[in-house]
């Protein structure tokens, strides 16, 4: 029975691979959908072992000499990558800037109020924006307004830091402490040369992928199996010559 994919183009996407007959390369490193190497492969012939399977053969590699391929499902392989990236927007945290207003003539109680309440939002991972609003003359006097900012800065220097100095608009002097990142930093994941080979070698060595090329997969969720008697210059059917 003829294949309802076989002569299907899917067209690549600003965010998704190439994949089918929009691979215009001639040849490529084929995974099957159980994660098992064919070897390397012509697309054309690539293609045809994808469509008798009823699924889609997907660049996943297209960086790779030659690239890697994979036999697998292309609809759901889209839909785990989308579901995966809203997992991780979910995780993003949104920075708000909350606000508190004070005035030069601020009784003390009320003061220690609003800077527990600047210290909550930073503790929180927001900024804090602190606003003086004069009165009448008072704008003829910001001096005042601005030792009253700076002495909040200074109270809080142990979780914020001052990302914008004190500034008069108006009638108003604003300031914006921003959260101290308690992150540590990030690792380095450059890869590293070992035994003379390349880092940016993407070829097999000994019938094993090498090391950028497995974690590009990775990156992919692409899970491979070891093919113990794969010959990437062979195609299926071939034998080896009698000595």
């Amino acid at each position: 029975m003829a294949s309802r994919f076989r002569g299907r183009d899917i067209h690549p996407t600003a965010t998704g691979p190439r994949a089918n007959r929009d691979i215009r390369v001639p040849m490529v490193r084929v995974i099957d959908e159980d994660g098992q190497q064919l070897g390397v492969l012509p697309v054309e012939e690539a293609v045809e072992a994808a469509e008798d399977r009823d699924l889609d053969l997907v660049e996943v590699s297209p960086n790779a000499d030659p690239p890697v391929c994979k036999i697998m499902d292309l609809g759901r392989y889209k839909y785990m990558q989308q579901k995966k990236a809203q997992e991780a927007k979910k995780k993003q945290r949104v920075v708000e800037v909350k606000e508190v207003k004070l005035r030069i003539k601020i009784e003390e109680h009320d003061y220690a109020i609003k800077r527990r309440h600047a210290e909550r939002f930073l503790n929180d991972g927001n900024k804090a924006k602190v606003t003086i609003m004069f009165r009448g003359r008072e704008v003829t006097h910001p001096d005042l307004g601005r030792k009253l900012l700076e002495r909040m800065a200074n109270e809080l220097i142990e979780i914020g830091t001052v990302e914008q100095f004190p500034n008069l608009e108006g009638r108003n002097m604003t300031m914006v402490i921003a959260p101290k990142s308690t992150k540590p930093p990030k690792k380095d994941t450059t890869p590293r040369r070992k035994s003379g080979r390349k880092a940016e070698d993407v070829s097999m060595d000994d019938g094993k992928l090498t090391a950028p090329l497995a974690e590009a997969l990775k990156e992919a969720d692409i899970q491979i199996s070891p093919d113990d008697g794969a010959d990437d210059g062979k195609s299926e059917g071939e034998t080896k010559e009698d000595a």
